[in-house]
C-alpha cells in the first residue's frame, strides 16, 4: 500500500525555529519517515531509516534532471560549483574524488596533528582573561588557519578565505537575498582569481602542500584541471571550515550546559556524541532519478527531495533517548557527514580538530561557563552559533 506524505509547515526563518528546530522535527518524525515541508515545497526524510537509505541510494543524487539556466549575475559562484564534487555524480564524481584522494591523503591529514595542537594552545593563550565569544576568537580561526597551512597558502590569508567562505555559504541560507548573491558572486570571483594565480605559482615552484599534491595528483595519465583544482580547494574550505567552526562552538555549547565539559574524557564515543546531538548541518538535497518508494511512499521521477540531518540523528528508533546527551553510547553511524556517494572527504579531518580543540581547551580552560545565552545564527539549513560568550570561572 502506497502511503501519502503528511504536509508540515514552518518557516526556517522563524526565530524560535532557529534557535531549537528539535522540537519540530520531533514533531515531524510522529507522523512518519517523511513529510513535505510546505516552505520549501519538498518531501524531507525525518528518521534515521529514510535519510540513510536515500544518501545511499544511487537512483538519488545531487544533479537536477533539468537543470534551470543559470542567471548571469550568477555565474561566478556556479561556474565553480559546476566543477565541484559535492554537486556531480558518476563518472565525473568518481573521477574527480579518486584524484583528489591521491593528495589529500590519511597520512597527509594525521600529519596536521602537531599543527592543531599547537595553534589551539596558541588561540587559547590569546584569549582575555574576562569574558571572551568562543565562536569568532577560537572556533573561527582555528580551521582557517589549519585550511590555509594545508592549501600551502600565505596565513595572512586567513581572513580572507573566512569572509570569502562566509560570503559563498551564504548562497545554501534559506531567505538569501539579492546583497547575499552579490556578496556570494563577489567573493567567488575573488577566490577563484587568488586560486588561479597560486596554482600557476605553484606549477613553476612546488612545494610540499596540497595544492602542489593536487597538480601532481594523476590516475592513468589523467589530471585535475586547473577549474577543477579551485572548486576542490573552494569545497575543502567551504564545506570543512563551515562545519567545523558550527561543530566545535555547539559542542563546547553543549558539554556546558549537560556538565560533561572538563569533567569527562574526550573520546572518540564523545566527539561522535557531539556530532549526533547538534549538527552543524541539517539539510542536504538528492534529485529522485526514478519513480523510488522511500519506505512504503513513491518519491517520483525529477522530484528534488531533502534529508534532514538534524531530526534523523534524534531518530528515536536508532537511539535510545535520543534527546538526552550520553557520552558513553557505544558509537554506531550518525548523518552528520552524510552517508554513501557523497560522504564527507573531510570527515576525518574535522574529528581530529573537533578531538585536539576539545582536549586543549578543556585542559587549559577547566573552569569555563556560559556569560550569556547562546545564540544560534539565522543561516538554516546551516545550525550554528552566532556567539558563544564564556567566563572562566
Amino acid at each position: 500500500m502506497i502511503e501519502t506524505i503528511p504536509q508540515v509547515a514552518q518557516n526556517p526563518l522563524d526565530a524560535g525555529f532557529v534557535q531549537d528546530p528539535y522540537k519540530a522535527y520531533d514533531q515531524w518524525r510522529t507522523l512518519g519517515p517523511l513529510v513535505h515541508w510546505q516552505d520549501y515545497n519538498m518531501p524531507c526524510a525525518v528518521s534515521y531509516a529514510a535519510a540513510n537509505a536515500i544518501l545511499r541510494d544511487r537512483r538519488f543524487g545531487r544533479v537536477a534532471p533539468n537543470p534551470v539556466e543559470t542567471p548571469p549575475h550568477l555565474a561566478p559562484f556556479y561556474d565553480i560549483e559546476a566543477h565541484s564534487m559535492l554537486e556531480l555524480e558518476p563518472p565525473r564524481h568518481t573521477r574527480l574524488r579518486n584524484l583528489v584522494l591521491r593528495a589529500f591523503t590519511s597520512r597527509r591529514i594525521k600529519a596536521l596533528a602537531p599543527e592543531i595542537t599547537a595553534l589551539s594552545q596558541q588561540l587559547i593563550d590569546g584569549l582575555p582573561k574576562g569574558e571572551f565569544d568562543l565562536v569568532t576568537q577560537f572556533a573561527q580561526p582555528l580551521p582557517v588557519i589549519i585550511i590555509a597551512r594545508l592549501l600551502g597558502v600565505p596565513e595572512a590569508m586567513a581572513p580572507d578565505l573566512l569572509r570569502w567562505s562566509n560570503a559563498m555559504v551564504g548562497m545554501y541560507q534559506a531567505g538569501r537575498t539579492a546583497e547575499d548573491e552579490t556578496r556570494a558572486t563577489d567573493a567567488s570571483r575573488d577566490f577563484a582569481a587568488f586560486l588561479r594565480d597560486y596554482i600557476a605559482q605553484r606549477r613553476n615552484t612546488p612545494r610540499d602542500d596540497l595544492i602542489t599534491h593536487l597538480i601532481a595528483a594523476e590516475q592513468e595519465g589523467d589530471r585535475l584541471t586547473t577549474d577543477e583544482m579551485i572548486s576542490t580547494c573552494i569545497l575543502l574550505l567551504n564545506a570543512g571550515h563551515e562545519a567545523t567552526v558550527h561543530s566545535l562552538g555547539n559542542s563546547v555549547k553543549t558539554l556546558i550546559e549537560q556538565g560533561h565539559y572538563a569533567t569527562t574524557p574526550i573520546t572518540d564515543a564523545l566527539i561522535e556524541e557531539c556530532l549526533r546531538f547538534d549538527p552543524a548541518l541539517h539539510l542536504f538535497t538528492r534529485w529522485a532519478y526514478d519513480d523510488i518508494d522511500v519506505m512504503g511512499r513513491i518519491i517520483p521521477k525529477g522530484t528534488q527531495i531533502a534529508c534532514l540531518l538534524g531530526a534523523a540523528n534524534r531518530c528515536p528508533k536508532t537511539w535510545d533517548s535520543p534527546e538526552i546527551f550520553n557520552p558513553n553510547r557505544t558509537p554506531r553511524p550518525n548523518l552528520t557527514f552524510g552517508a554513501g556517494l557523497h560522504f564527507c572527504i573531510g570527515a576525518p579531518l574535522a574529528r581530529m580538530e573537533l578531538r585536539i580543540a576539545l582536549d586543549a581547551l578543556c585542559h587549559a580552560l577547566p573552569r569555563l561557563g556560559l556569560a550569556a545565552r547562546p545564540v544560534y545564527a539565522d543561516i538554516y539549513h546551516f545550525h550554528g552559533l552566532e556567539r558563544l560568550q564564556l567566563v572562566r570561572k
